[in-house]
């Protein structure tokens, strides 16, 4: 019997302006090709074989405010326009625990959350007392999450793992000690859910995103991400605005919601 075929989607929830050299580690490499390059906020939800994943769960208001990022709309009612209901999702991904992928925990009271050892260990640890590596997180988003681990909440993952047939978890690292990419099999093949081992597609190409841990291990990221999708077409990176230029997009809300399982665009 073969692998569930699962639907997966990618739920834009929030934007900011940036501009081309904003996004890349060695900015003499785009100098003269200087220009808006926008970044987008995402989730991603997993459908199919009887399940619902959630992968990531946005910032709420607060820090939207606080950080000056435009909310698009919350990323709970993102998931209500599929019919996904936070409160009973049971599976979580938290594929690190910056601000933009770890914020609204309390929002999925009936979710096991998946993380790896590496990133409840970088974001609790040493490592936070520099303010340019902690500036990412909300420490509330942590604490809650340090909650959850002793509430028996949280299934923690040491490297590659398979959370279900058809959806394993791959530690990258790289952006963040224990950042973690996910693999969904689909009707068109393996889908590669980058989130911020590759911030947008253009960083795959040798120029990673300036916001790093680990320089040498995006890069080898980078490769595993390649390596792990039948082809570059079914690696999707976390904020690229093509993402939703490339996919087919989603009736419930066809601005902001893209189906990943389905082909992209010929380019």
């Amino acid at each position: 019997m073969g692998l569930p075929e699962y639907e997966v989607y990618a739920l834009r929830y929030g934007v900011m302006d940036r501009r081309v050299a904003d996004n890349f580690l060695n900015r003499a490499a785009v100098d003269g090709h200087d220009g808006p390059m926008p970044l987008d906020f995402f989730l991603w939800a997993i459908v199919g074989d009887g399940r619902t994943v959630v992968v990531d769960t946005g910032f709420g208001d607060l820090v939207a405010e606080r950080r000056a990022r435009r909310m698009i709309r919350h990323p709970v009612a993102m998931l209500e326009a599929l019919g996904i209901d936070a409160a009973v999702v049971p599976d979580v991904i938290i594929t690190h625990l910056h601000y933009d992928h770890a914020g609204n925990l309390d929002r999925f009271p009936a979710a096991t959350f998946h993380i790896q050892d590496a990133e409840m260990a970088f974001a609790t640890g040493r490592c936070m007392c520099h303010g340019v590596l902690r500036h990412t997180f909300e420490v509330e988003d942590v604490v809650q999450m340090v909650r959850h681990v002793y509430a028996g909440r949280v299934r923690f993952h040491d490297g590659d793992a398979e959370l279900a047939p058809g959806i394993t978890l791959h530690r990258i690292g790289g952006h963040t000690a224990g950042l973690q990419s996910v693999r969904v099999h689909t009707a068109r093949g393996w889908v590669v859910l980058a989130s911020d081992a590759a911030h947008y597609y253009a960083n795959l190409d040798g120029n990673p995103f300036p916001l790093v841990h680990d320089v040498a291990a995006m890069l080898e990221g980078h490769r595993r991400l390649k390596e792990m999708a039948p082809t570059p077409a079914h690696v999707v990176p976390g904020h690229d605005p093509l993402v939703l230029a490339r996919y087919p997009r989603h009736p419930a809300a066809p601005d902001d919601i893209a189906c990943l399982h389905l082909a992209p665009a010929a380019r």
